[in-house]
């Protein structure tokens, strides 16, 4: 997770540098196209090709249009904000998951996650400070758009791996995205410079490379202890604002994210006893 958490962090970098060249929705569609010859190369590797039109196409369809939601607003919100703050805002991912699944997959969430989920919405409403100083920007609530694209796409791919290939769910997506966004990307298509190529490598590499890596955590890991290394990613914001940028997160930041972070690993830890009390 550690390895994944490093690799996202660097293809969130390219993302930054890309958005302040190239639209938004255009670096979606960057985000995607890349990584497709690594994608196939691995699909073949996998033997994941048979069956591939048999899946639950509804689903598909939906998480493609959430998946292009997701990286836009991700990178419109870059473009605005720090790695640091960003992260931070997104994430209420976990808490928003929790709050979800009670009306997409029928679970219970009992009083002491939904005050979790609530202390974690207080600890975004800290970082965007909807009053003082107009921290609630355009780039904030993107991200949080994006939070929220993200949890719901995450509630389809539970349900889809009941019955698809987690080769083909990832196949799906990273088409449905690259071509849906491609296509609302096009009107507005800024030429590429060839000064880019070396960020659209890393992008490819490193978004390919940390997929195969997040995979393997939660497939070799119990996800209660996995998880919270997911918030390493502030970390390496950090480390990254400063040395390219050289800014730091504000004190609202930290308290946000120590609320958030907070919120988030008890409701993965909560899981984790719920889980052991229904299969002993």
């Amino acid at each position: 997770m550690l390895i994944a958490v490093a690799m996202f962090s660097l293809m969130d970098t390219a993302m930054k540098l890309l958005a302040q060249i190239y639209p938004p929705v255009q670096v979606a569609s960057l985000r995607a196209l890349s990584s497709m010859p690594l994608l196939l190369a691995y699909m073949a590797w996998r033997g994941a090709f048979r069956n591939l039109t048999q899946v639950r196409w509804p689903l598909h369809v939906l998480r493609g249009v959430l998946g292009i939601a997701m990286l836009g607003l991700f990178a419109f919100g870059l473009k605005n904000l720090s790695l640091a703050e960003a992260y931070t805002i997104f994430f209420i991912a976990p808490a928003l998951i929790t709050a979800l699944s009670v009306v997409f997959l029928k679970e219970t969430v009992d009083a002491t996650r939904w005050i979790a989920i609530a202390v974690g919405l207080a600890g975004v409403l800290v970082v965007l400070r909807p009053t003082g100083e107009g921290m609630m920007t355009l780039g904030g609530l993107a991200i949080l758009g994006s939070a929220v694209a993200y949890a719901i796409s995450a509630i389809a791919a539970r349900i889809l791996a009941r019955t698809d290939r987690s080769e083909h769910v990832m196949f799906w997506l990273i088409m449905l995205m690259g071509f849906g966004a491609t296509i609302v990307a096009a009107p507005n298509w800024v030429n590429l410079r060839m000064a880019d190529a070396w960020l659209l490598v890393g992008l490819a590499i490193s978004g390919f490379l940390g997929q195969i890596a997040i995979t393997e955590a939660f497939s070799s890991g119990e996800a209660s202890s996995v998880a919270p290394f997911e918030y390493s990613a502030l970390a390496w914001g950090v480390a990254i604002d400063w040395l390219l940028w050289q800014t730091l997160p504000d004190e609202y930041t930290l308290l946000g994210a120590a609320i958030i972070i907070g919120s988030g690993i008890y409701l993965i830890r909560h899981e984790r006893v719920h889980a052991e009390s229904e299969h002993p």
